[in-house]
């Protein structure tokens, strides 16, 4: 009988490169989501926060599109998943946190403007 993986509920948060055109991005997005779907997950809701300016310079980049993402994936998948996107030259930053559910809206408090 074969072991059942567990499958948890995650956020990812991901910040794409803010100079791709709104088509590229837009790949850039589905290449993600593909991934999850890929590995037996499902991407239960997504936010597009839209253009925003980076809290400190990366690469170069000050500015980065940011999308949240609450999916459903085996933990197995996870490891996958970062060394994909480590070679993902369109993904400036992304963070995976698991969670406990899926909010309904979510909000970004714009970065203090005393830096």
């Amino acid at each position: 009988m074969a072991k059942q993986e567990r499958v948890h509920l995650y956020e990812g948060m991901y910040i794409l490169n803010a100079t791709l055109s709104e088509d590229a991005r837009q790949k850039a997005l589905d290449k993600v989501r593909g991934g999850i779907v890929e590995r037996k997950g499902e991407v239960l809701k997504t936010f597009d926060q839209g253009r925003r300016r980076l809290a400190y310079e990366i690469n170069g980049k000050k500015e980065g599109h940011y999308y949240v993402l609450y999916f459903s994936v085996p933990s197995s998948a996870i490891k996958e998943m970062w060394k994909e996107y480590h070679l993902n030259e369109d993904l400036v930053r992304f963070l995976t946190l698991q969670v406990d559910e899926v909010p309904e809206k979510i909000e970004f408090k714009p970065l203090s403007q005393e830096i």
